[in-house]
């Protein structure tokens, strides 16, 4: 990152002066303009960082983290905890979801600092155009009509939400679903909104509940009536041997983290997805408003 940018109410002293960083991110926009928001306060508080968000799939970030060949990135409690850890059940309960995820993630070598309000969970949508026929409400309702009508129930997933214990397959389980292969469409994020809102092709899409095309394409979220889907709170996670190194990382992302609620989320996707601004100008901006850094 070559932005000249120093500190504001945090970073103060430059406590990572000297420090060379790398800063992570899945390639959904949220993450991407988390991931820049770490760079920025990493880079105002004197850092060289090196930007290698845009990574492809959880899995990747996930292990450049493990590994050490990335020092932070904000990921997500319910994805850590179903994903990586391979439990089965979420827990309700956010904080004390996190504070599992905490705990078991010490012996992989990785630290997770205090997670955000912000929940991008999972869900299913449908434009208000197909929903003034079927009227679905919640996911039983969908569960339902697949049951009645399974030609009816087309949906439009991404690749890794098609397979996941936290995606489909365990969504169908937990409602009693069982939709034909061919009734299941895979595609990237950004086509799954202008197919389900634009479109026959599928009736239902994968979304996520912080997007800001939810609202823009005038789409309706379906209710998780049986609370399958975990809490998927963002929270910096951290390569344990640099947290060691360089502890007043926690103190730096605390009160940024702290102001990251699901609307905030939805307000920046927004401006990315929506408005057509780069994650990066949208993450600077939003910290130089908030005061946390300042233009040098």
């Amino acid at each position: 990152m070559v932005d000249d940018v120093v500190p504001g109410s945090v970073g103060r002293g430059q406590p990572l002066k000297g420090a060379s960083l790398t800063v992570t991110s899945k390639t959904f926009t949220e993450n991407i303009v988390l991931g820049q928001m770490i760079g920025l306060v990493f880079k105002a508080a004197g850092a060289e960082v090196l930007d290698r968000t845009n990574l492809a799939g959880s899995i990747s970030t996930r292990e450049a983290i493990v590994k050490g060949d990335a020092d932070a990135m904000y990921d997500y409690t319910g994805t850590a905890w179903i994903t990586y850890q391979g439990n089965a059940e979420p827990i309700a309960d956010p904080a004390a979801q996190w504070e599992a995820v905490r705990r078991a993630d010490r012996k992989n070598g990785v630290v997770w600092l205090p997670q955000a309000s912000l929940d991008n969970t999972y869900a299913l949508a449908i434009s208000r155009r197909n929903n003034e026929k079927y009227r679905l409400r919640t996911l039983s309702d969908v569960a339902a009509l697949a049951k009645r009508d399974p030609s009816a129930v087309t949906v439009c997933v991404e690749n890794e939400f098609a397979s996941r214990d936290d995606g489909l397959p365990g969504m169908q389980k937990a409602y009693g679903m069982s939709l034909p292969a061919a009734n299941v469409r895979k595609m990237d994020a950004g086509i799954i909104y202008t197919q389900v809102s634009q479109s026959d092709s599928c009736l239902l899409g994968e979304v996520y509940t912080t997007d800001g095309r939810i609202k823009a394409m005038d789409l309706t979220v379906l209710e998780d009536d049986r609370q399958f889907f975990p809490n998927y709170n963002a929270a910096p996670e951290l390569n344990a041997a640099t947290y060691a190194k360089y502890p007043a990382i926690a103190d730096l992302l605390g009160p940024v983290t702290a102001k990251l609620t699901t609307a905030v989320a939805r307000e920046l996707n927004a401006e990315v997805d929506v408005e057509g601004r780069d994650p990066h100008e949208v993450a600077k901006e939003w910290l130089i408003e908030e005061g946390f850094i300042r233009e040098g």
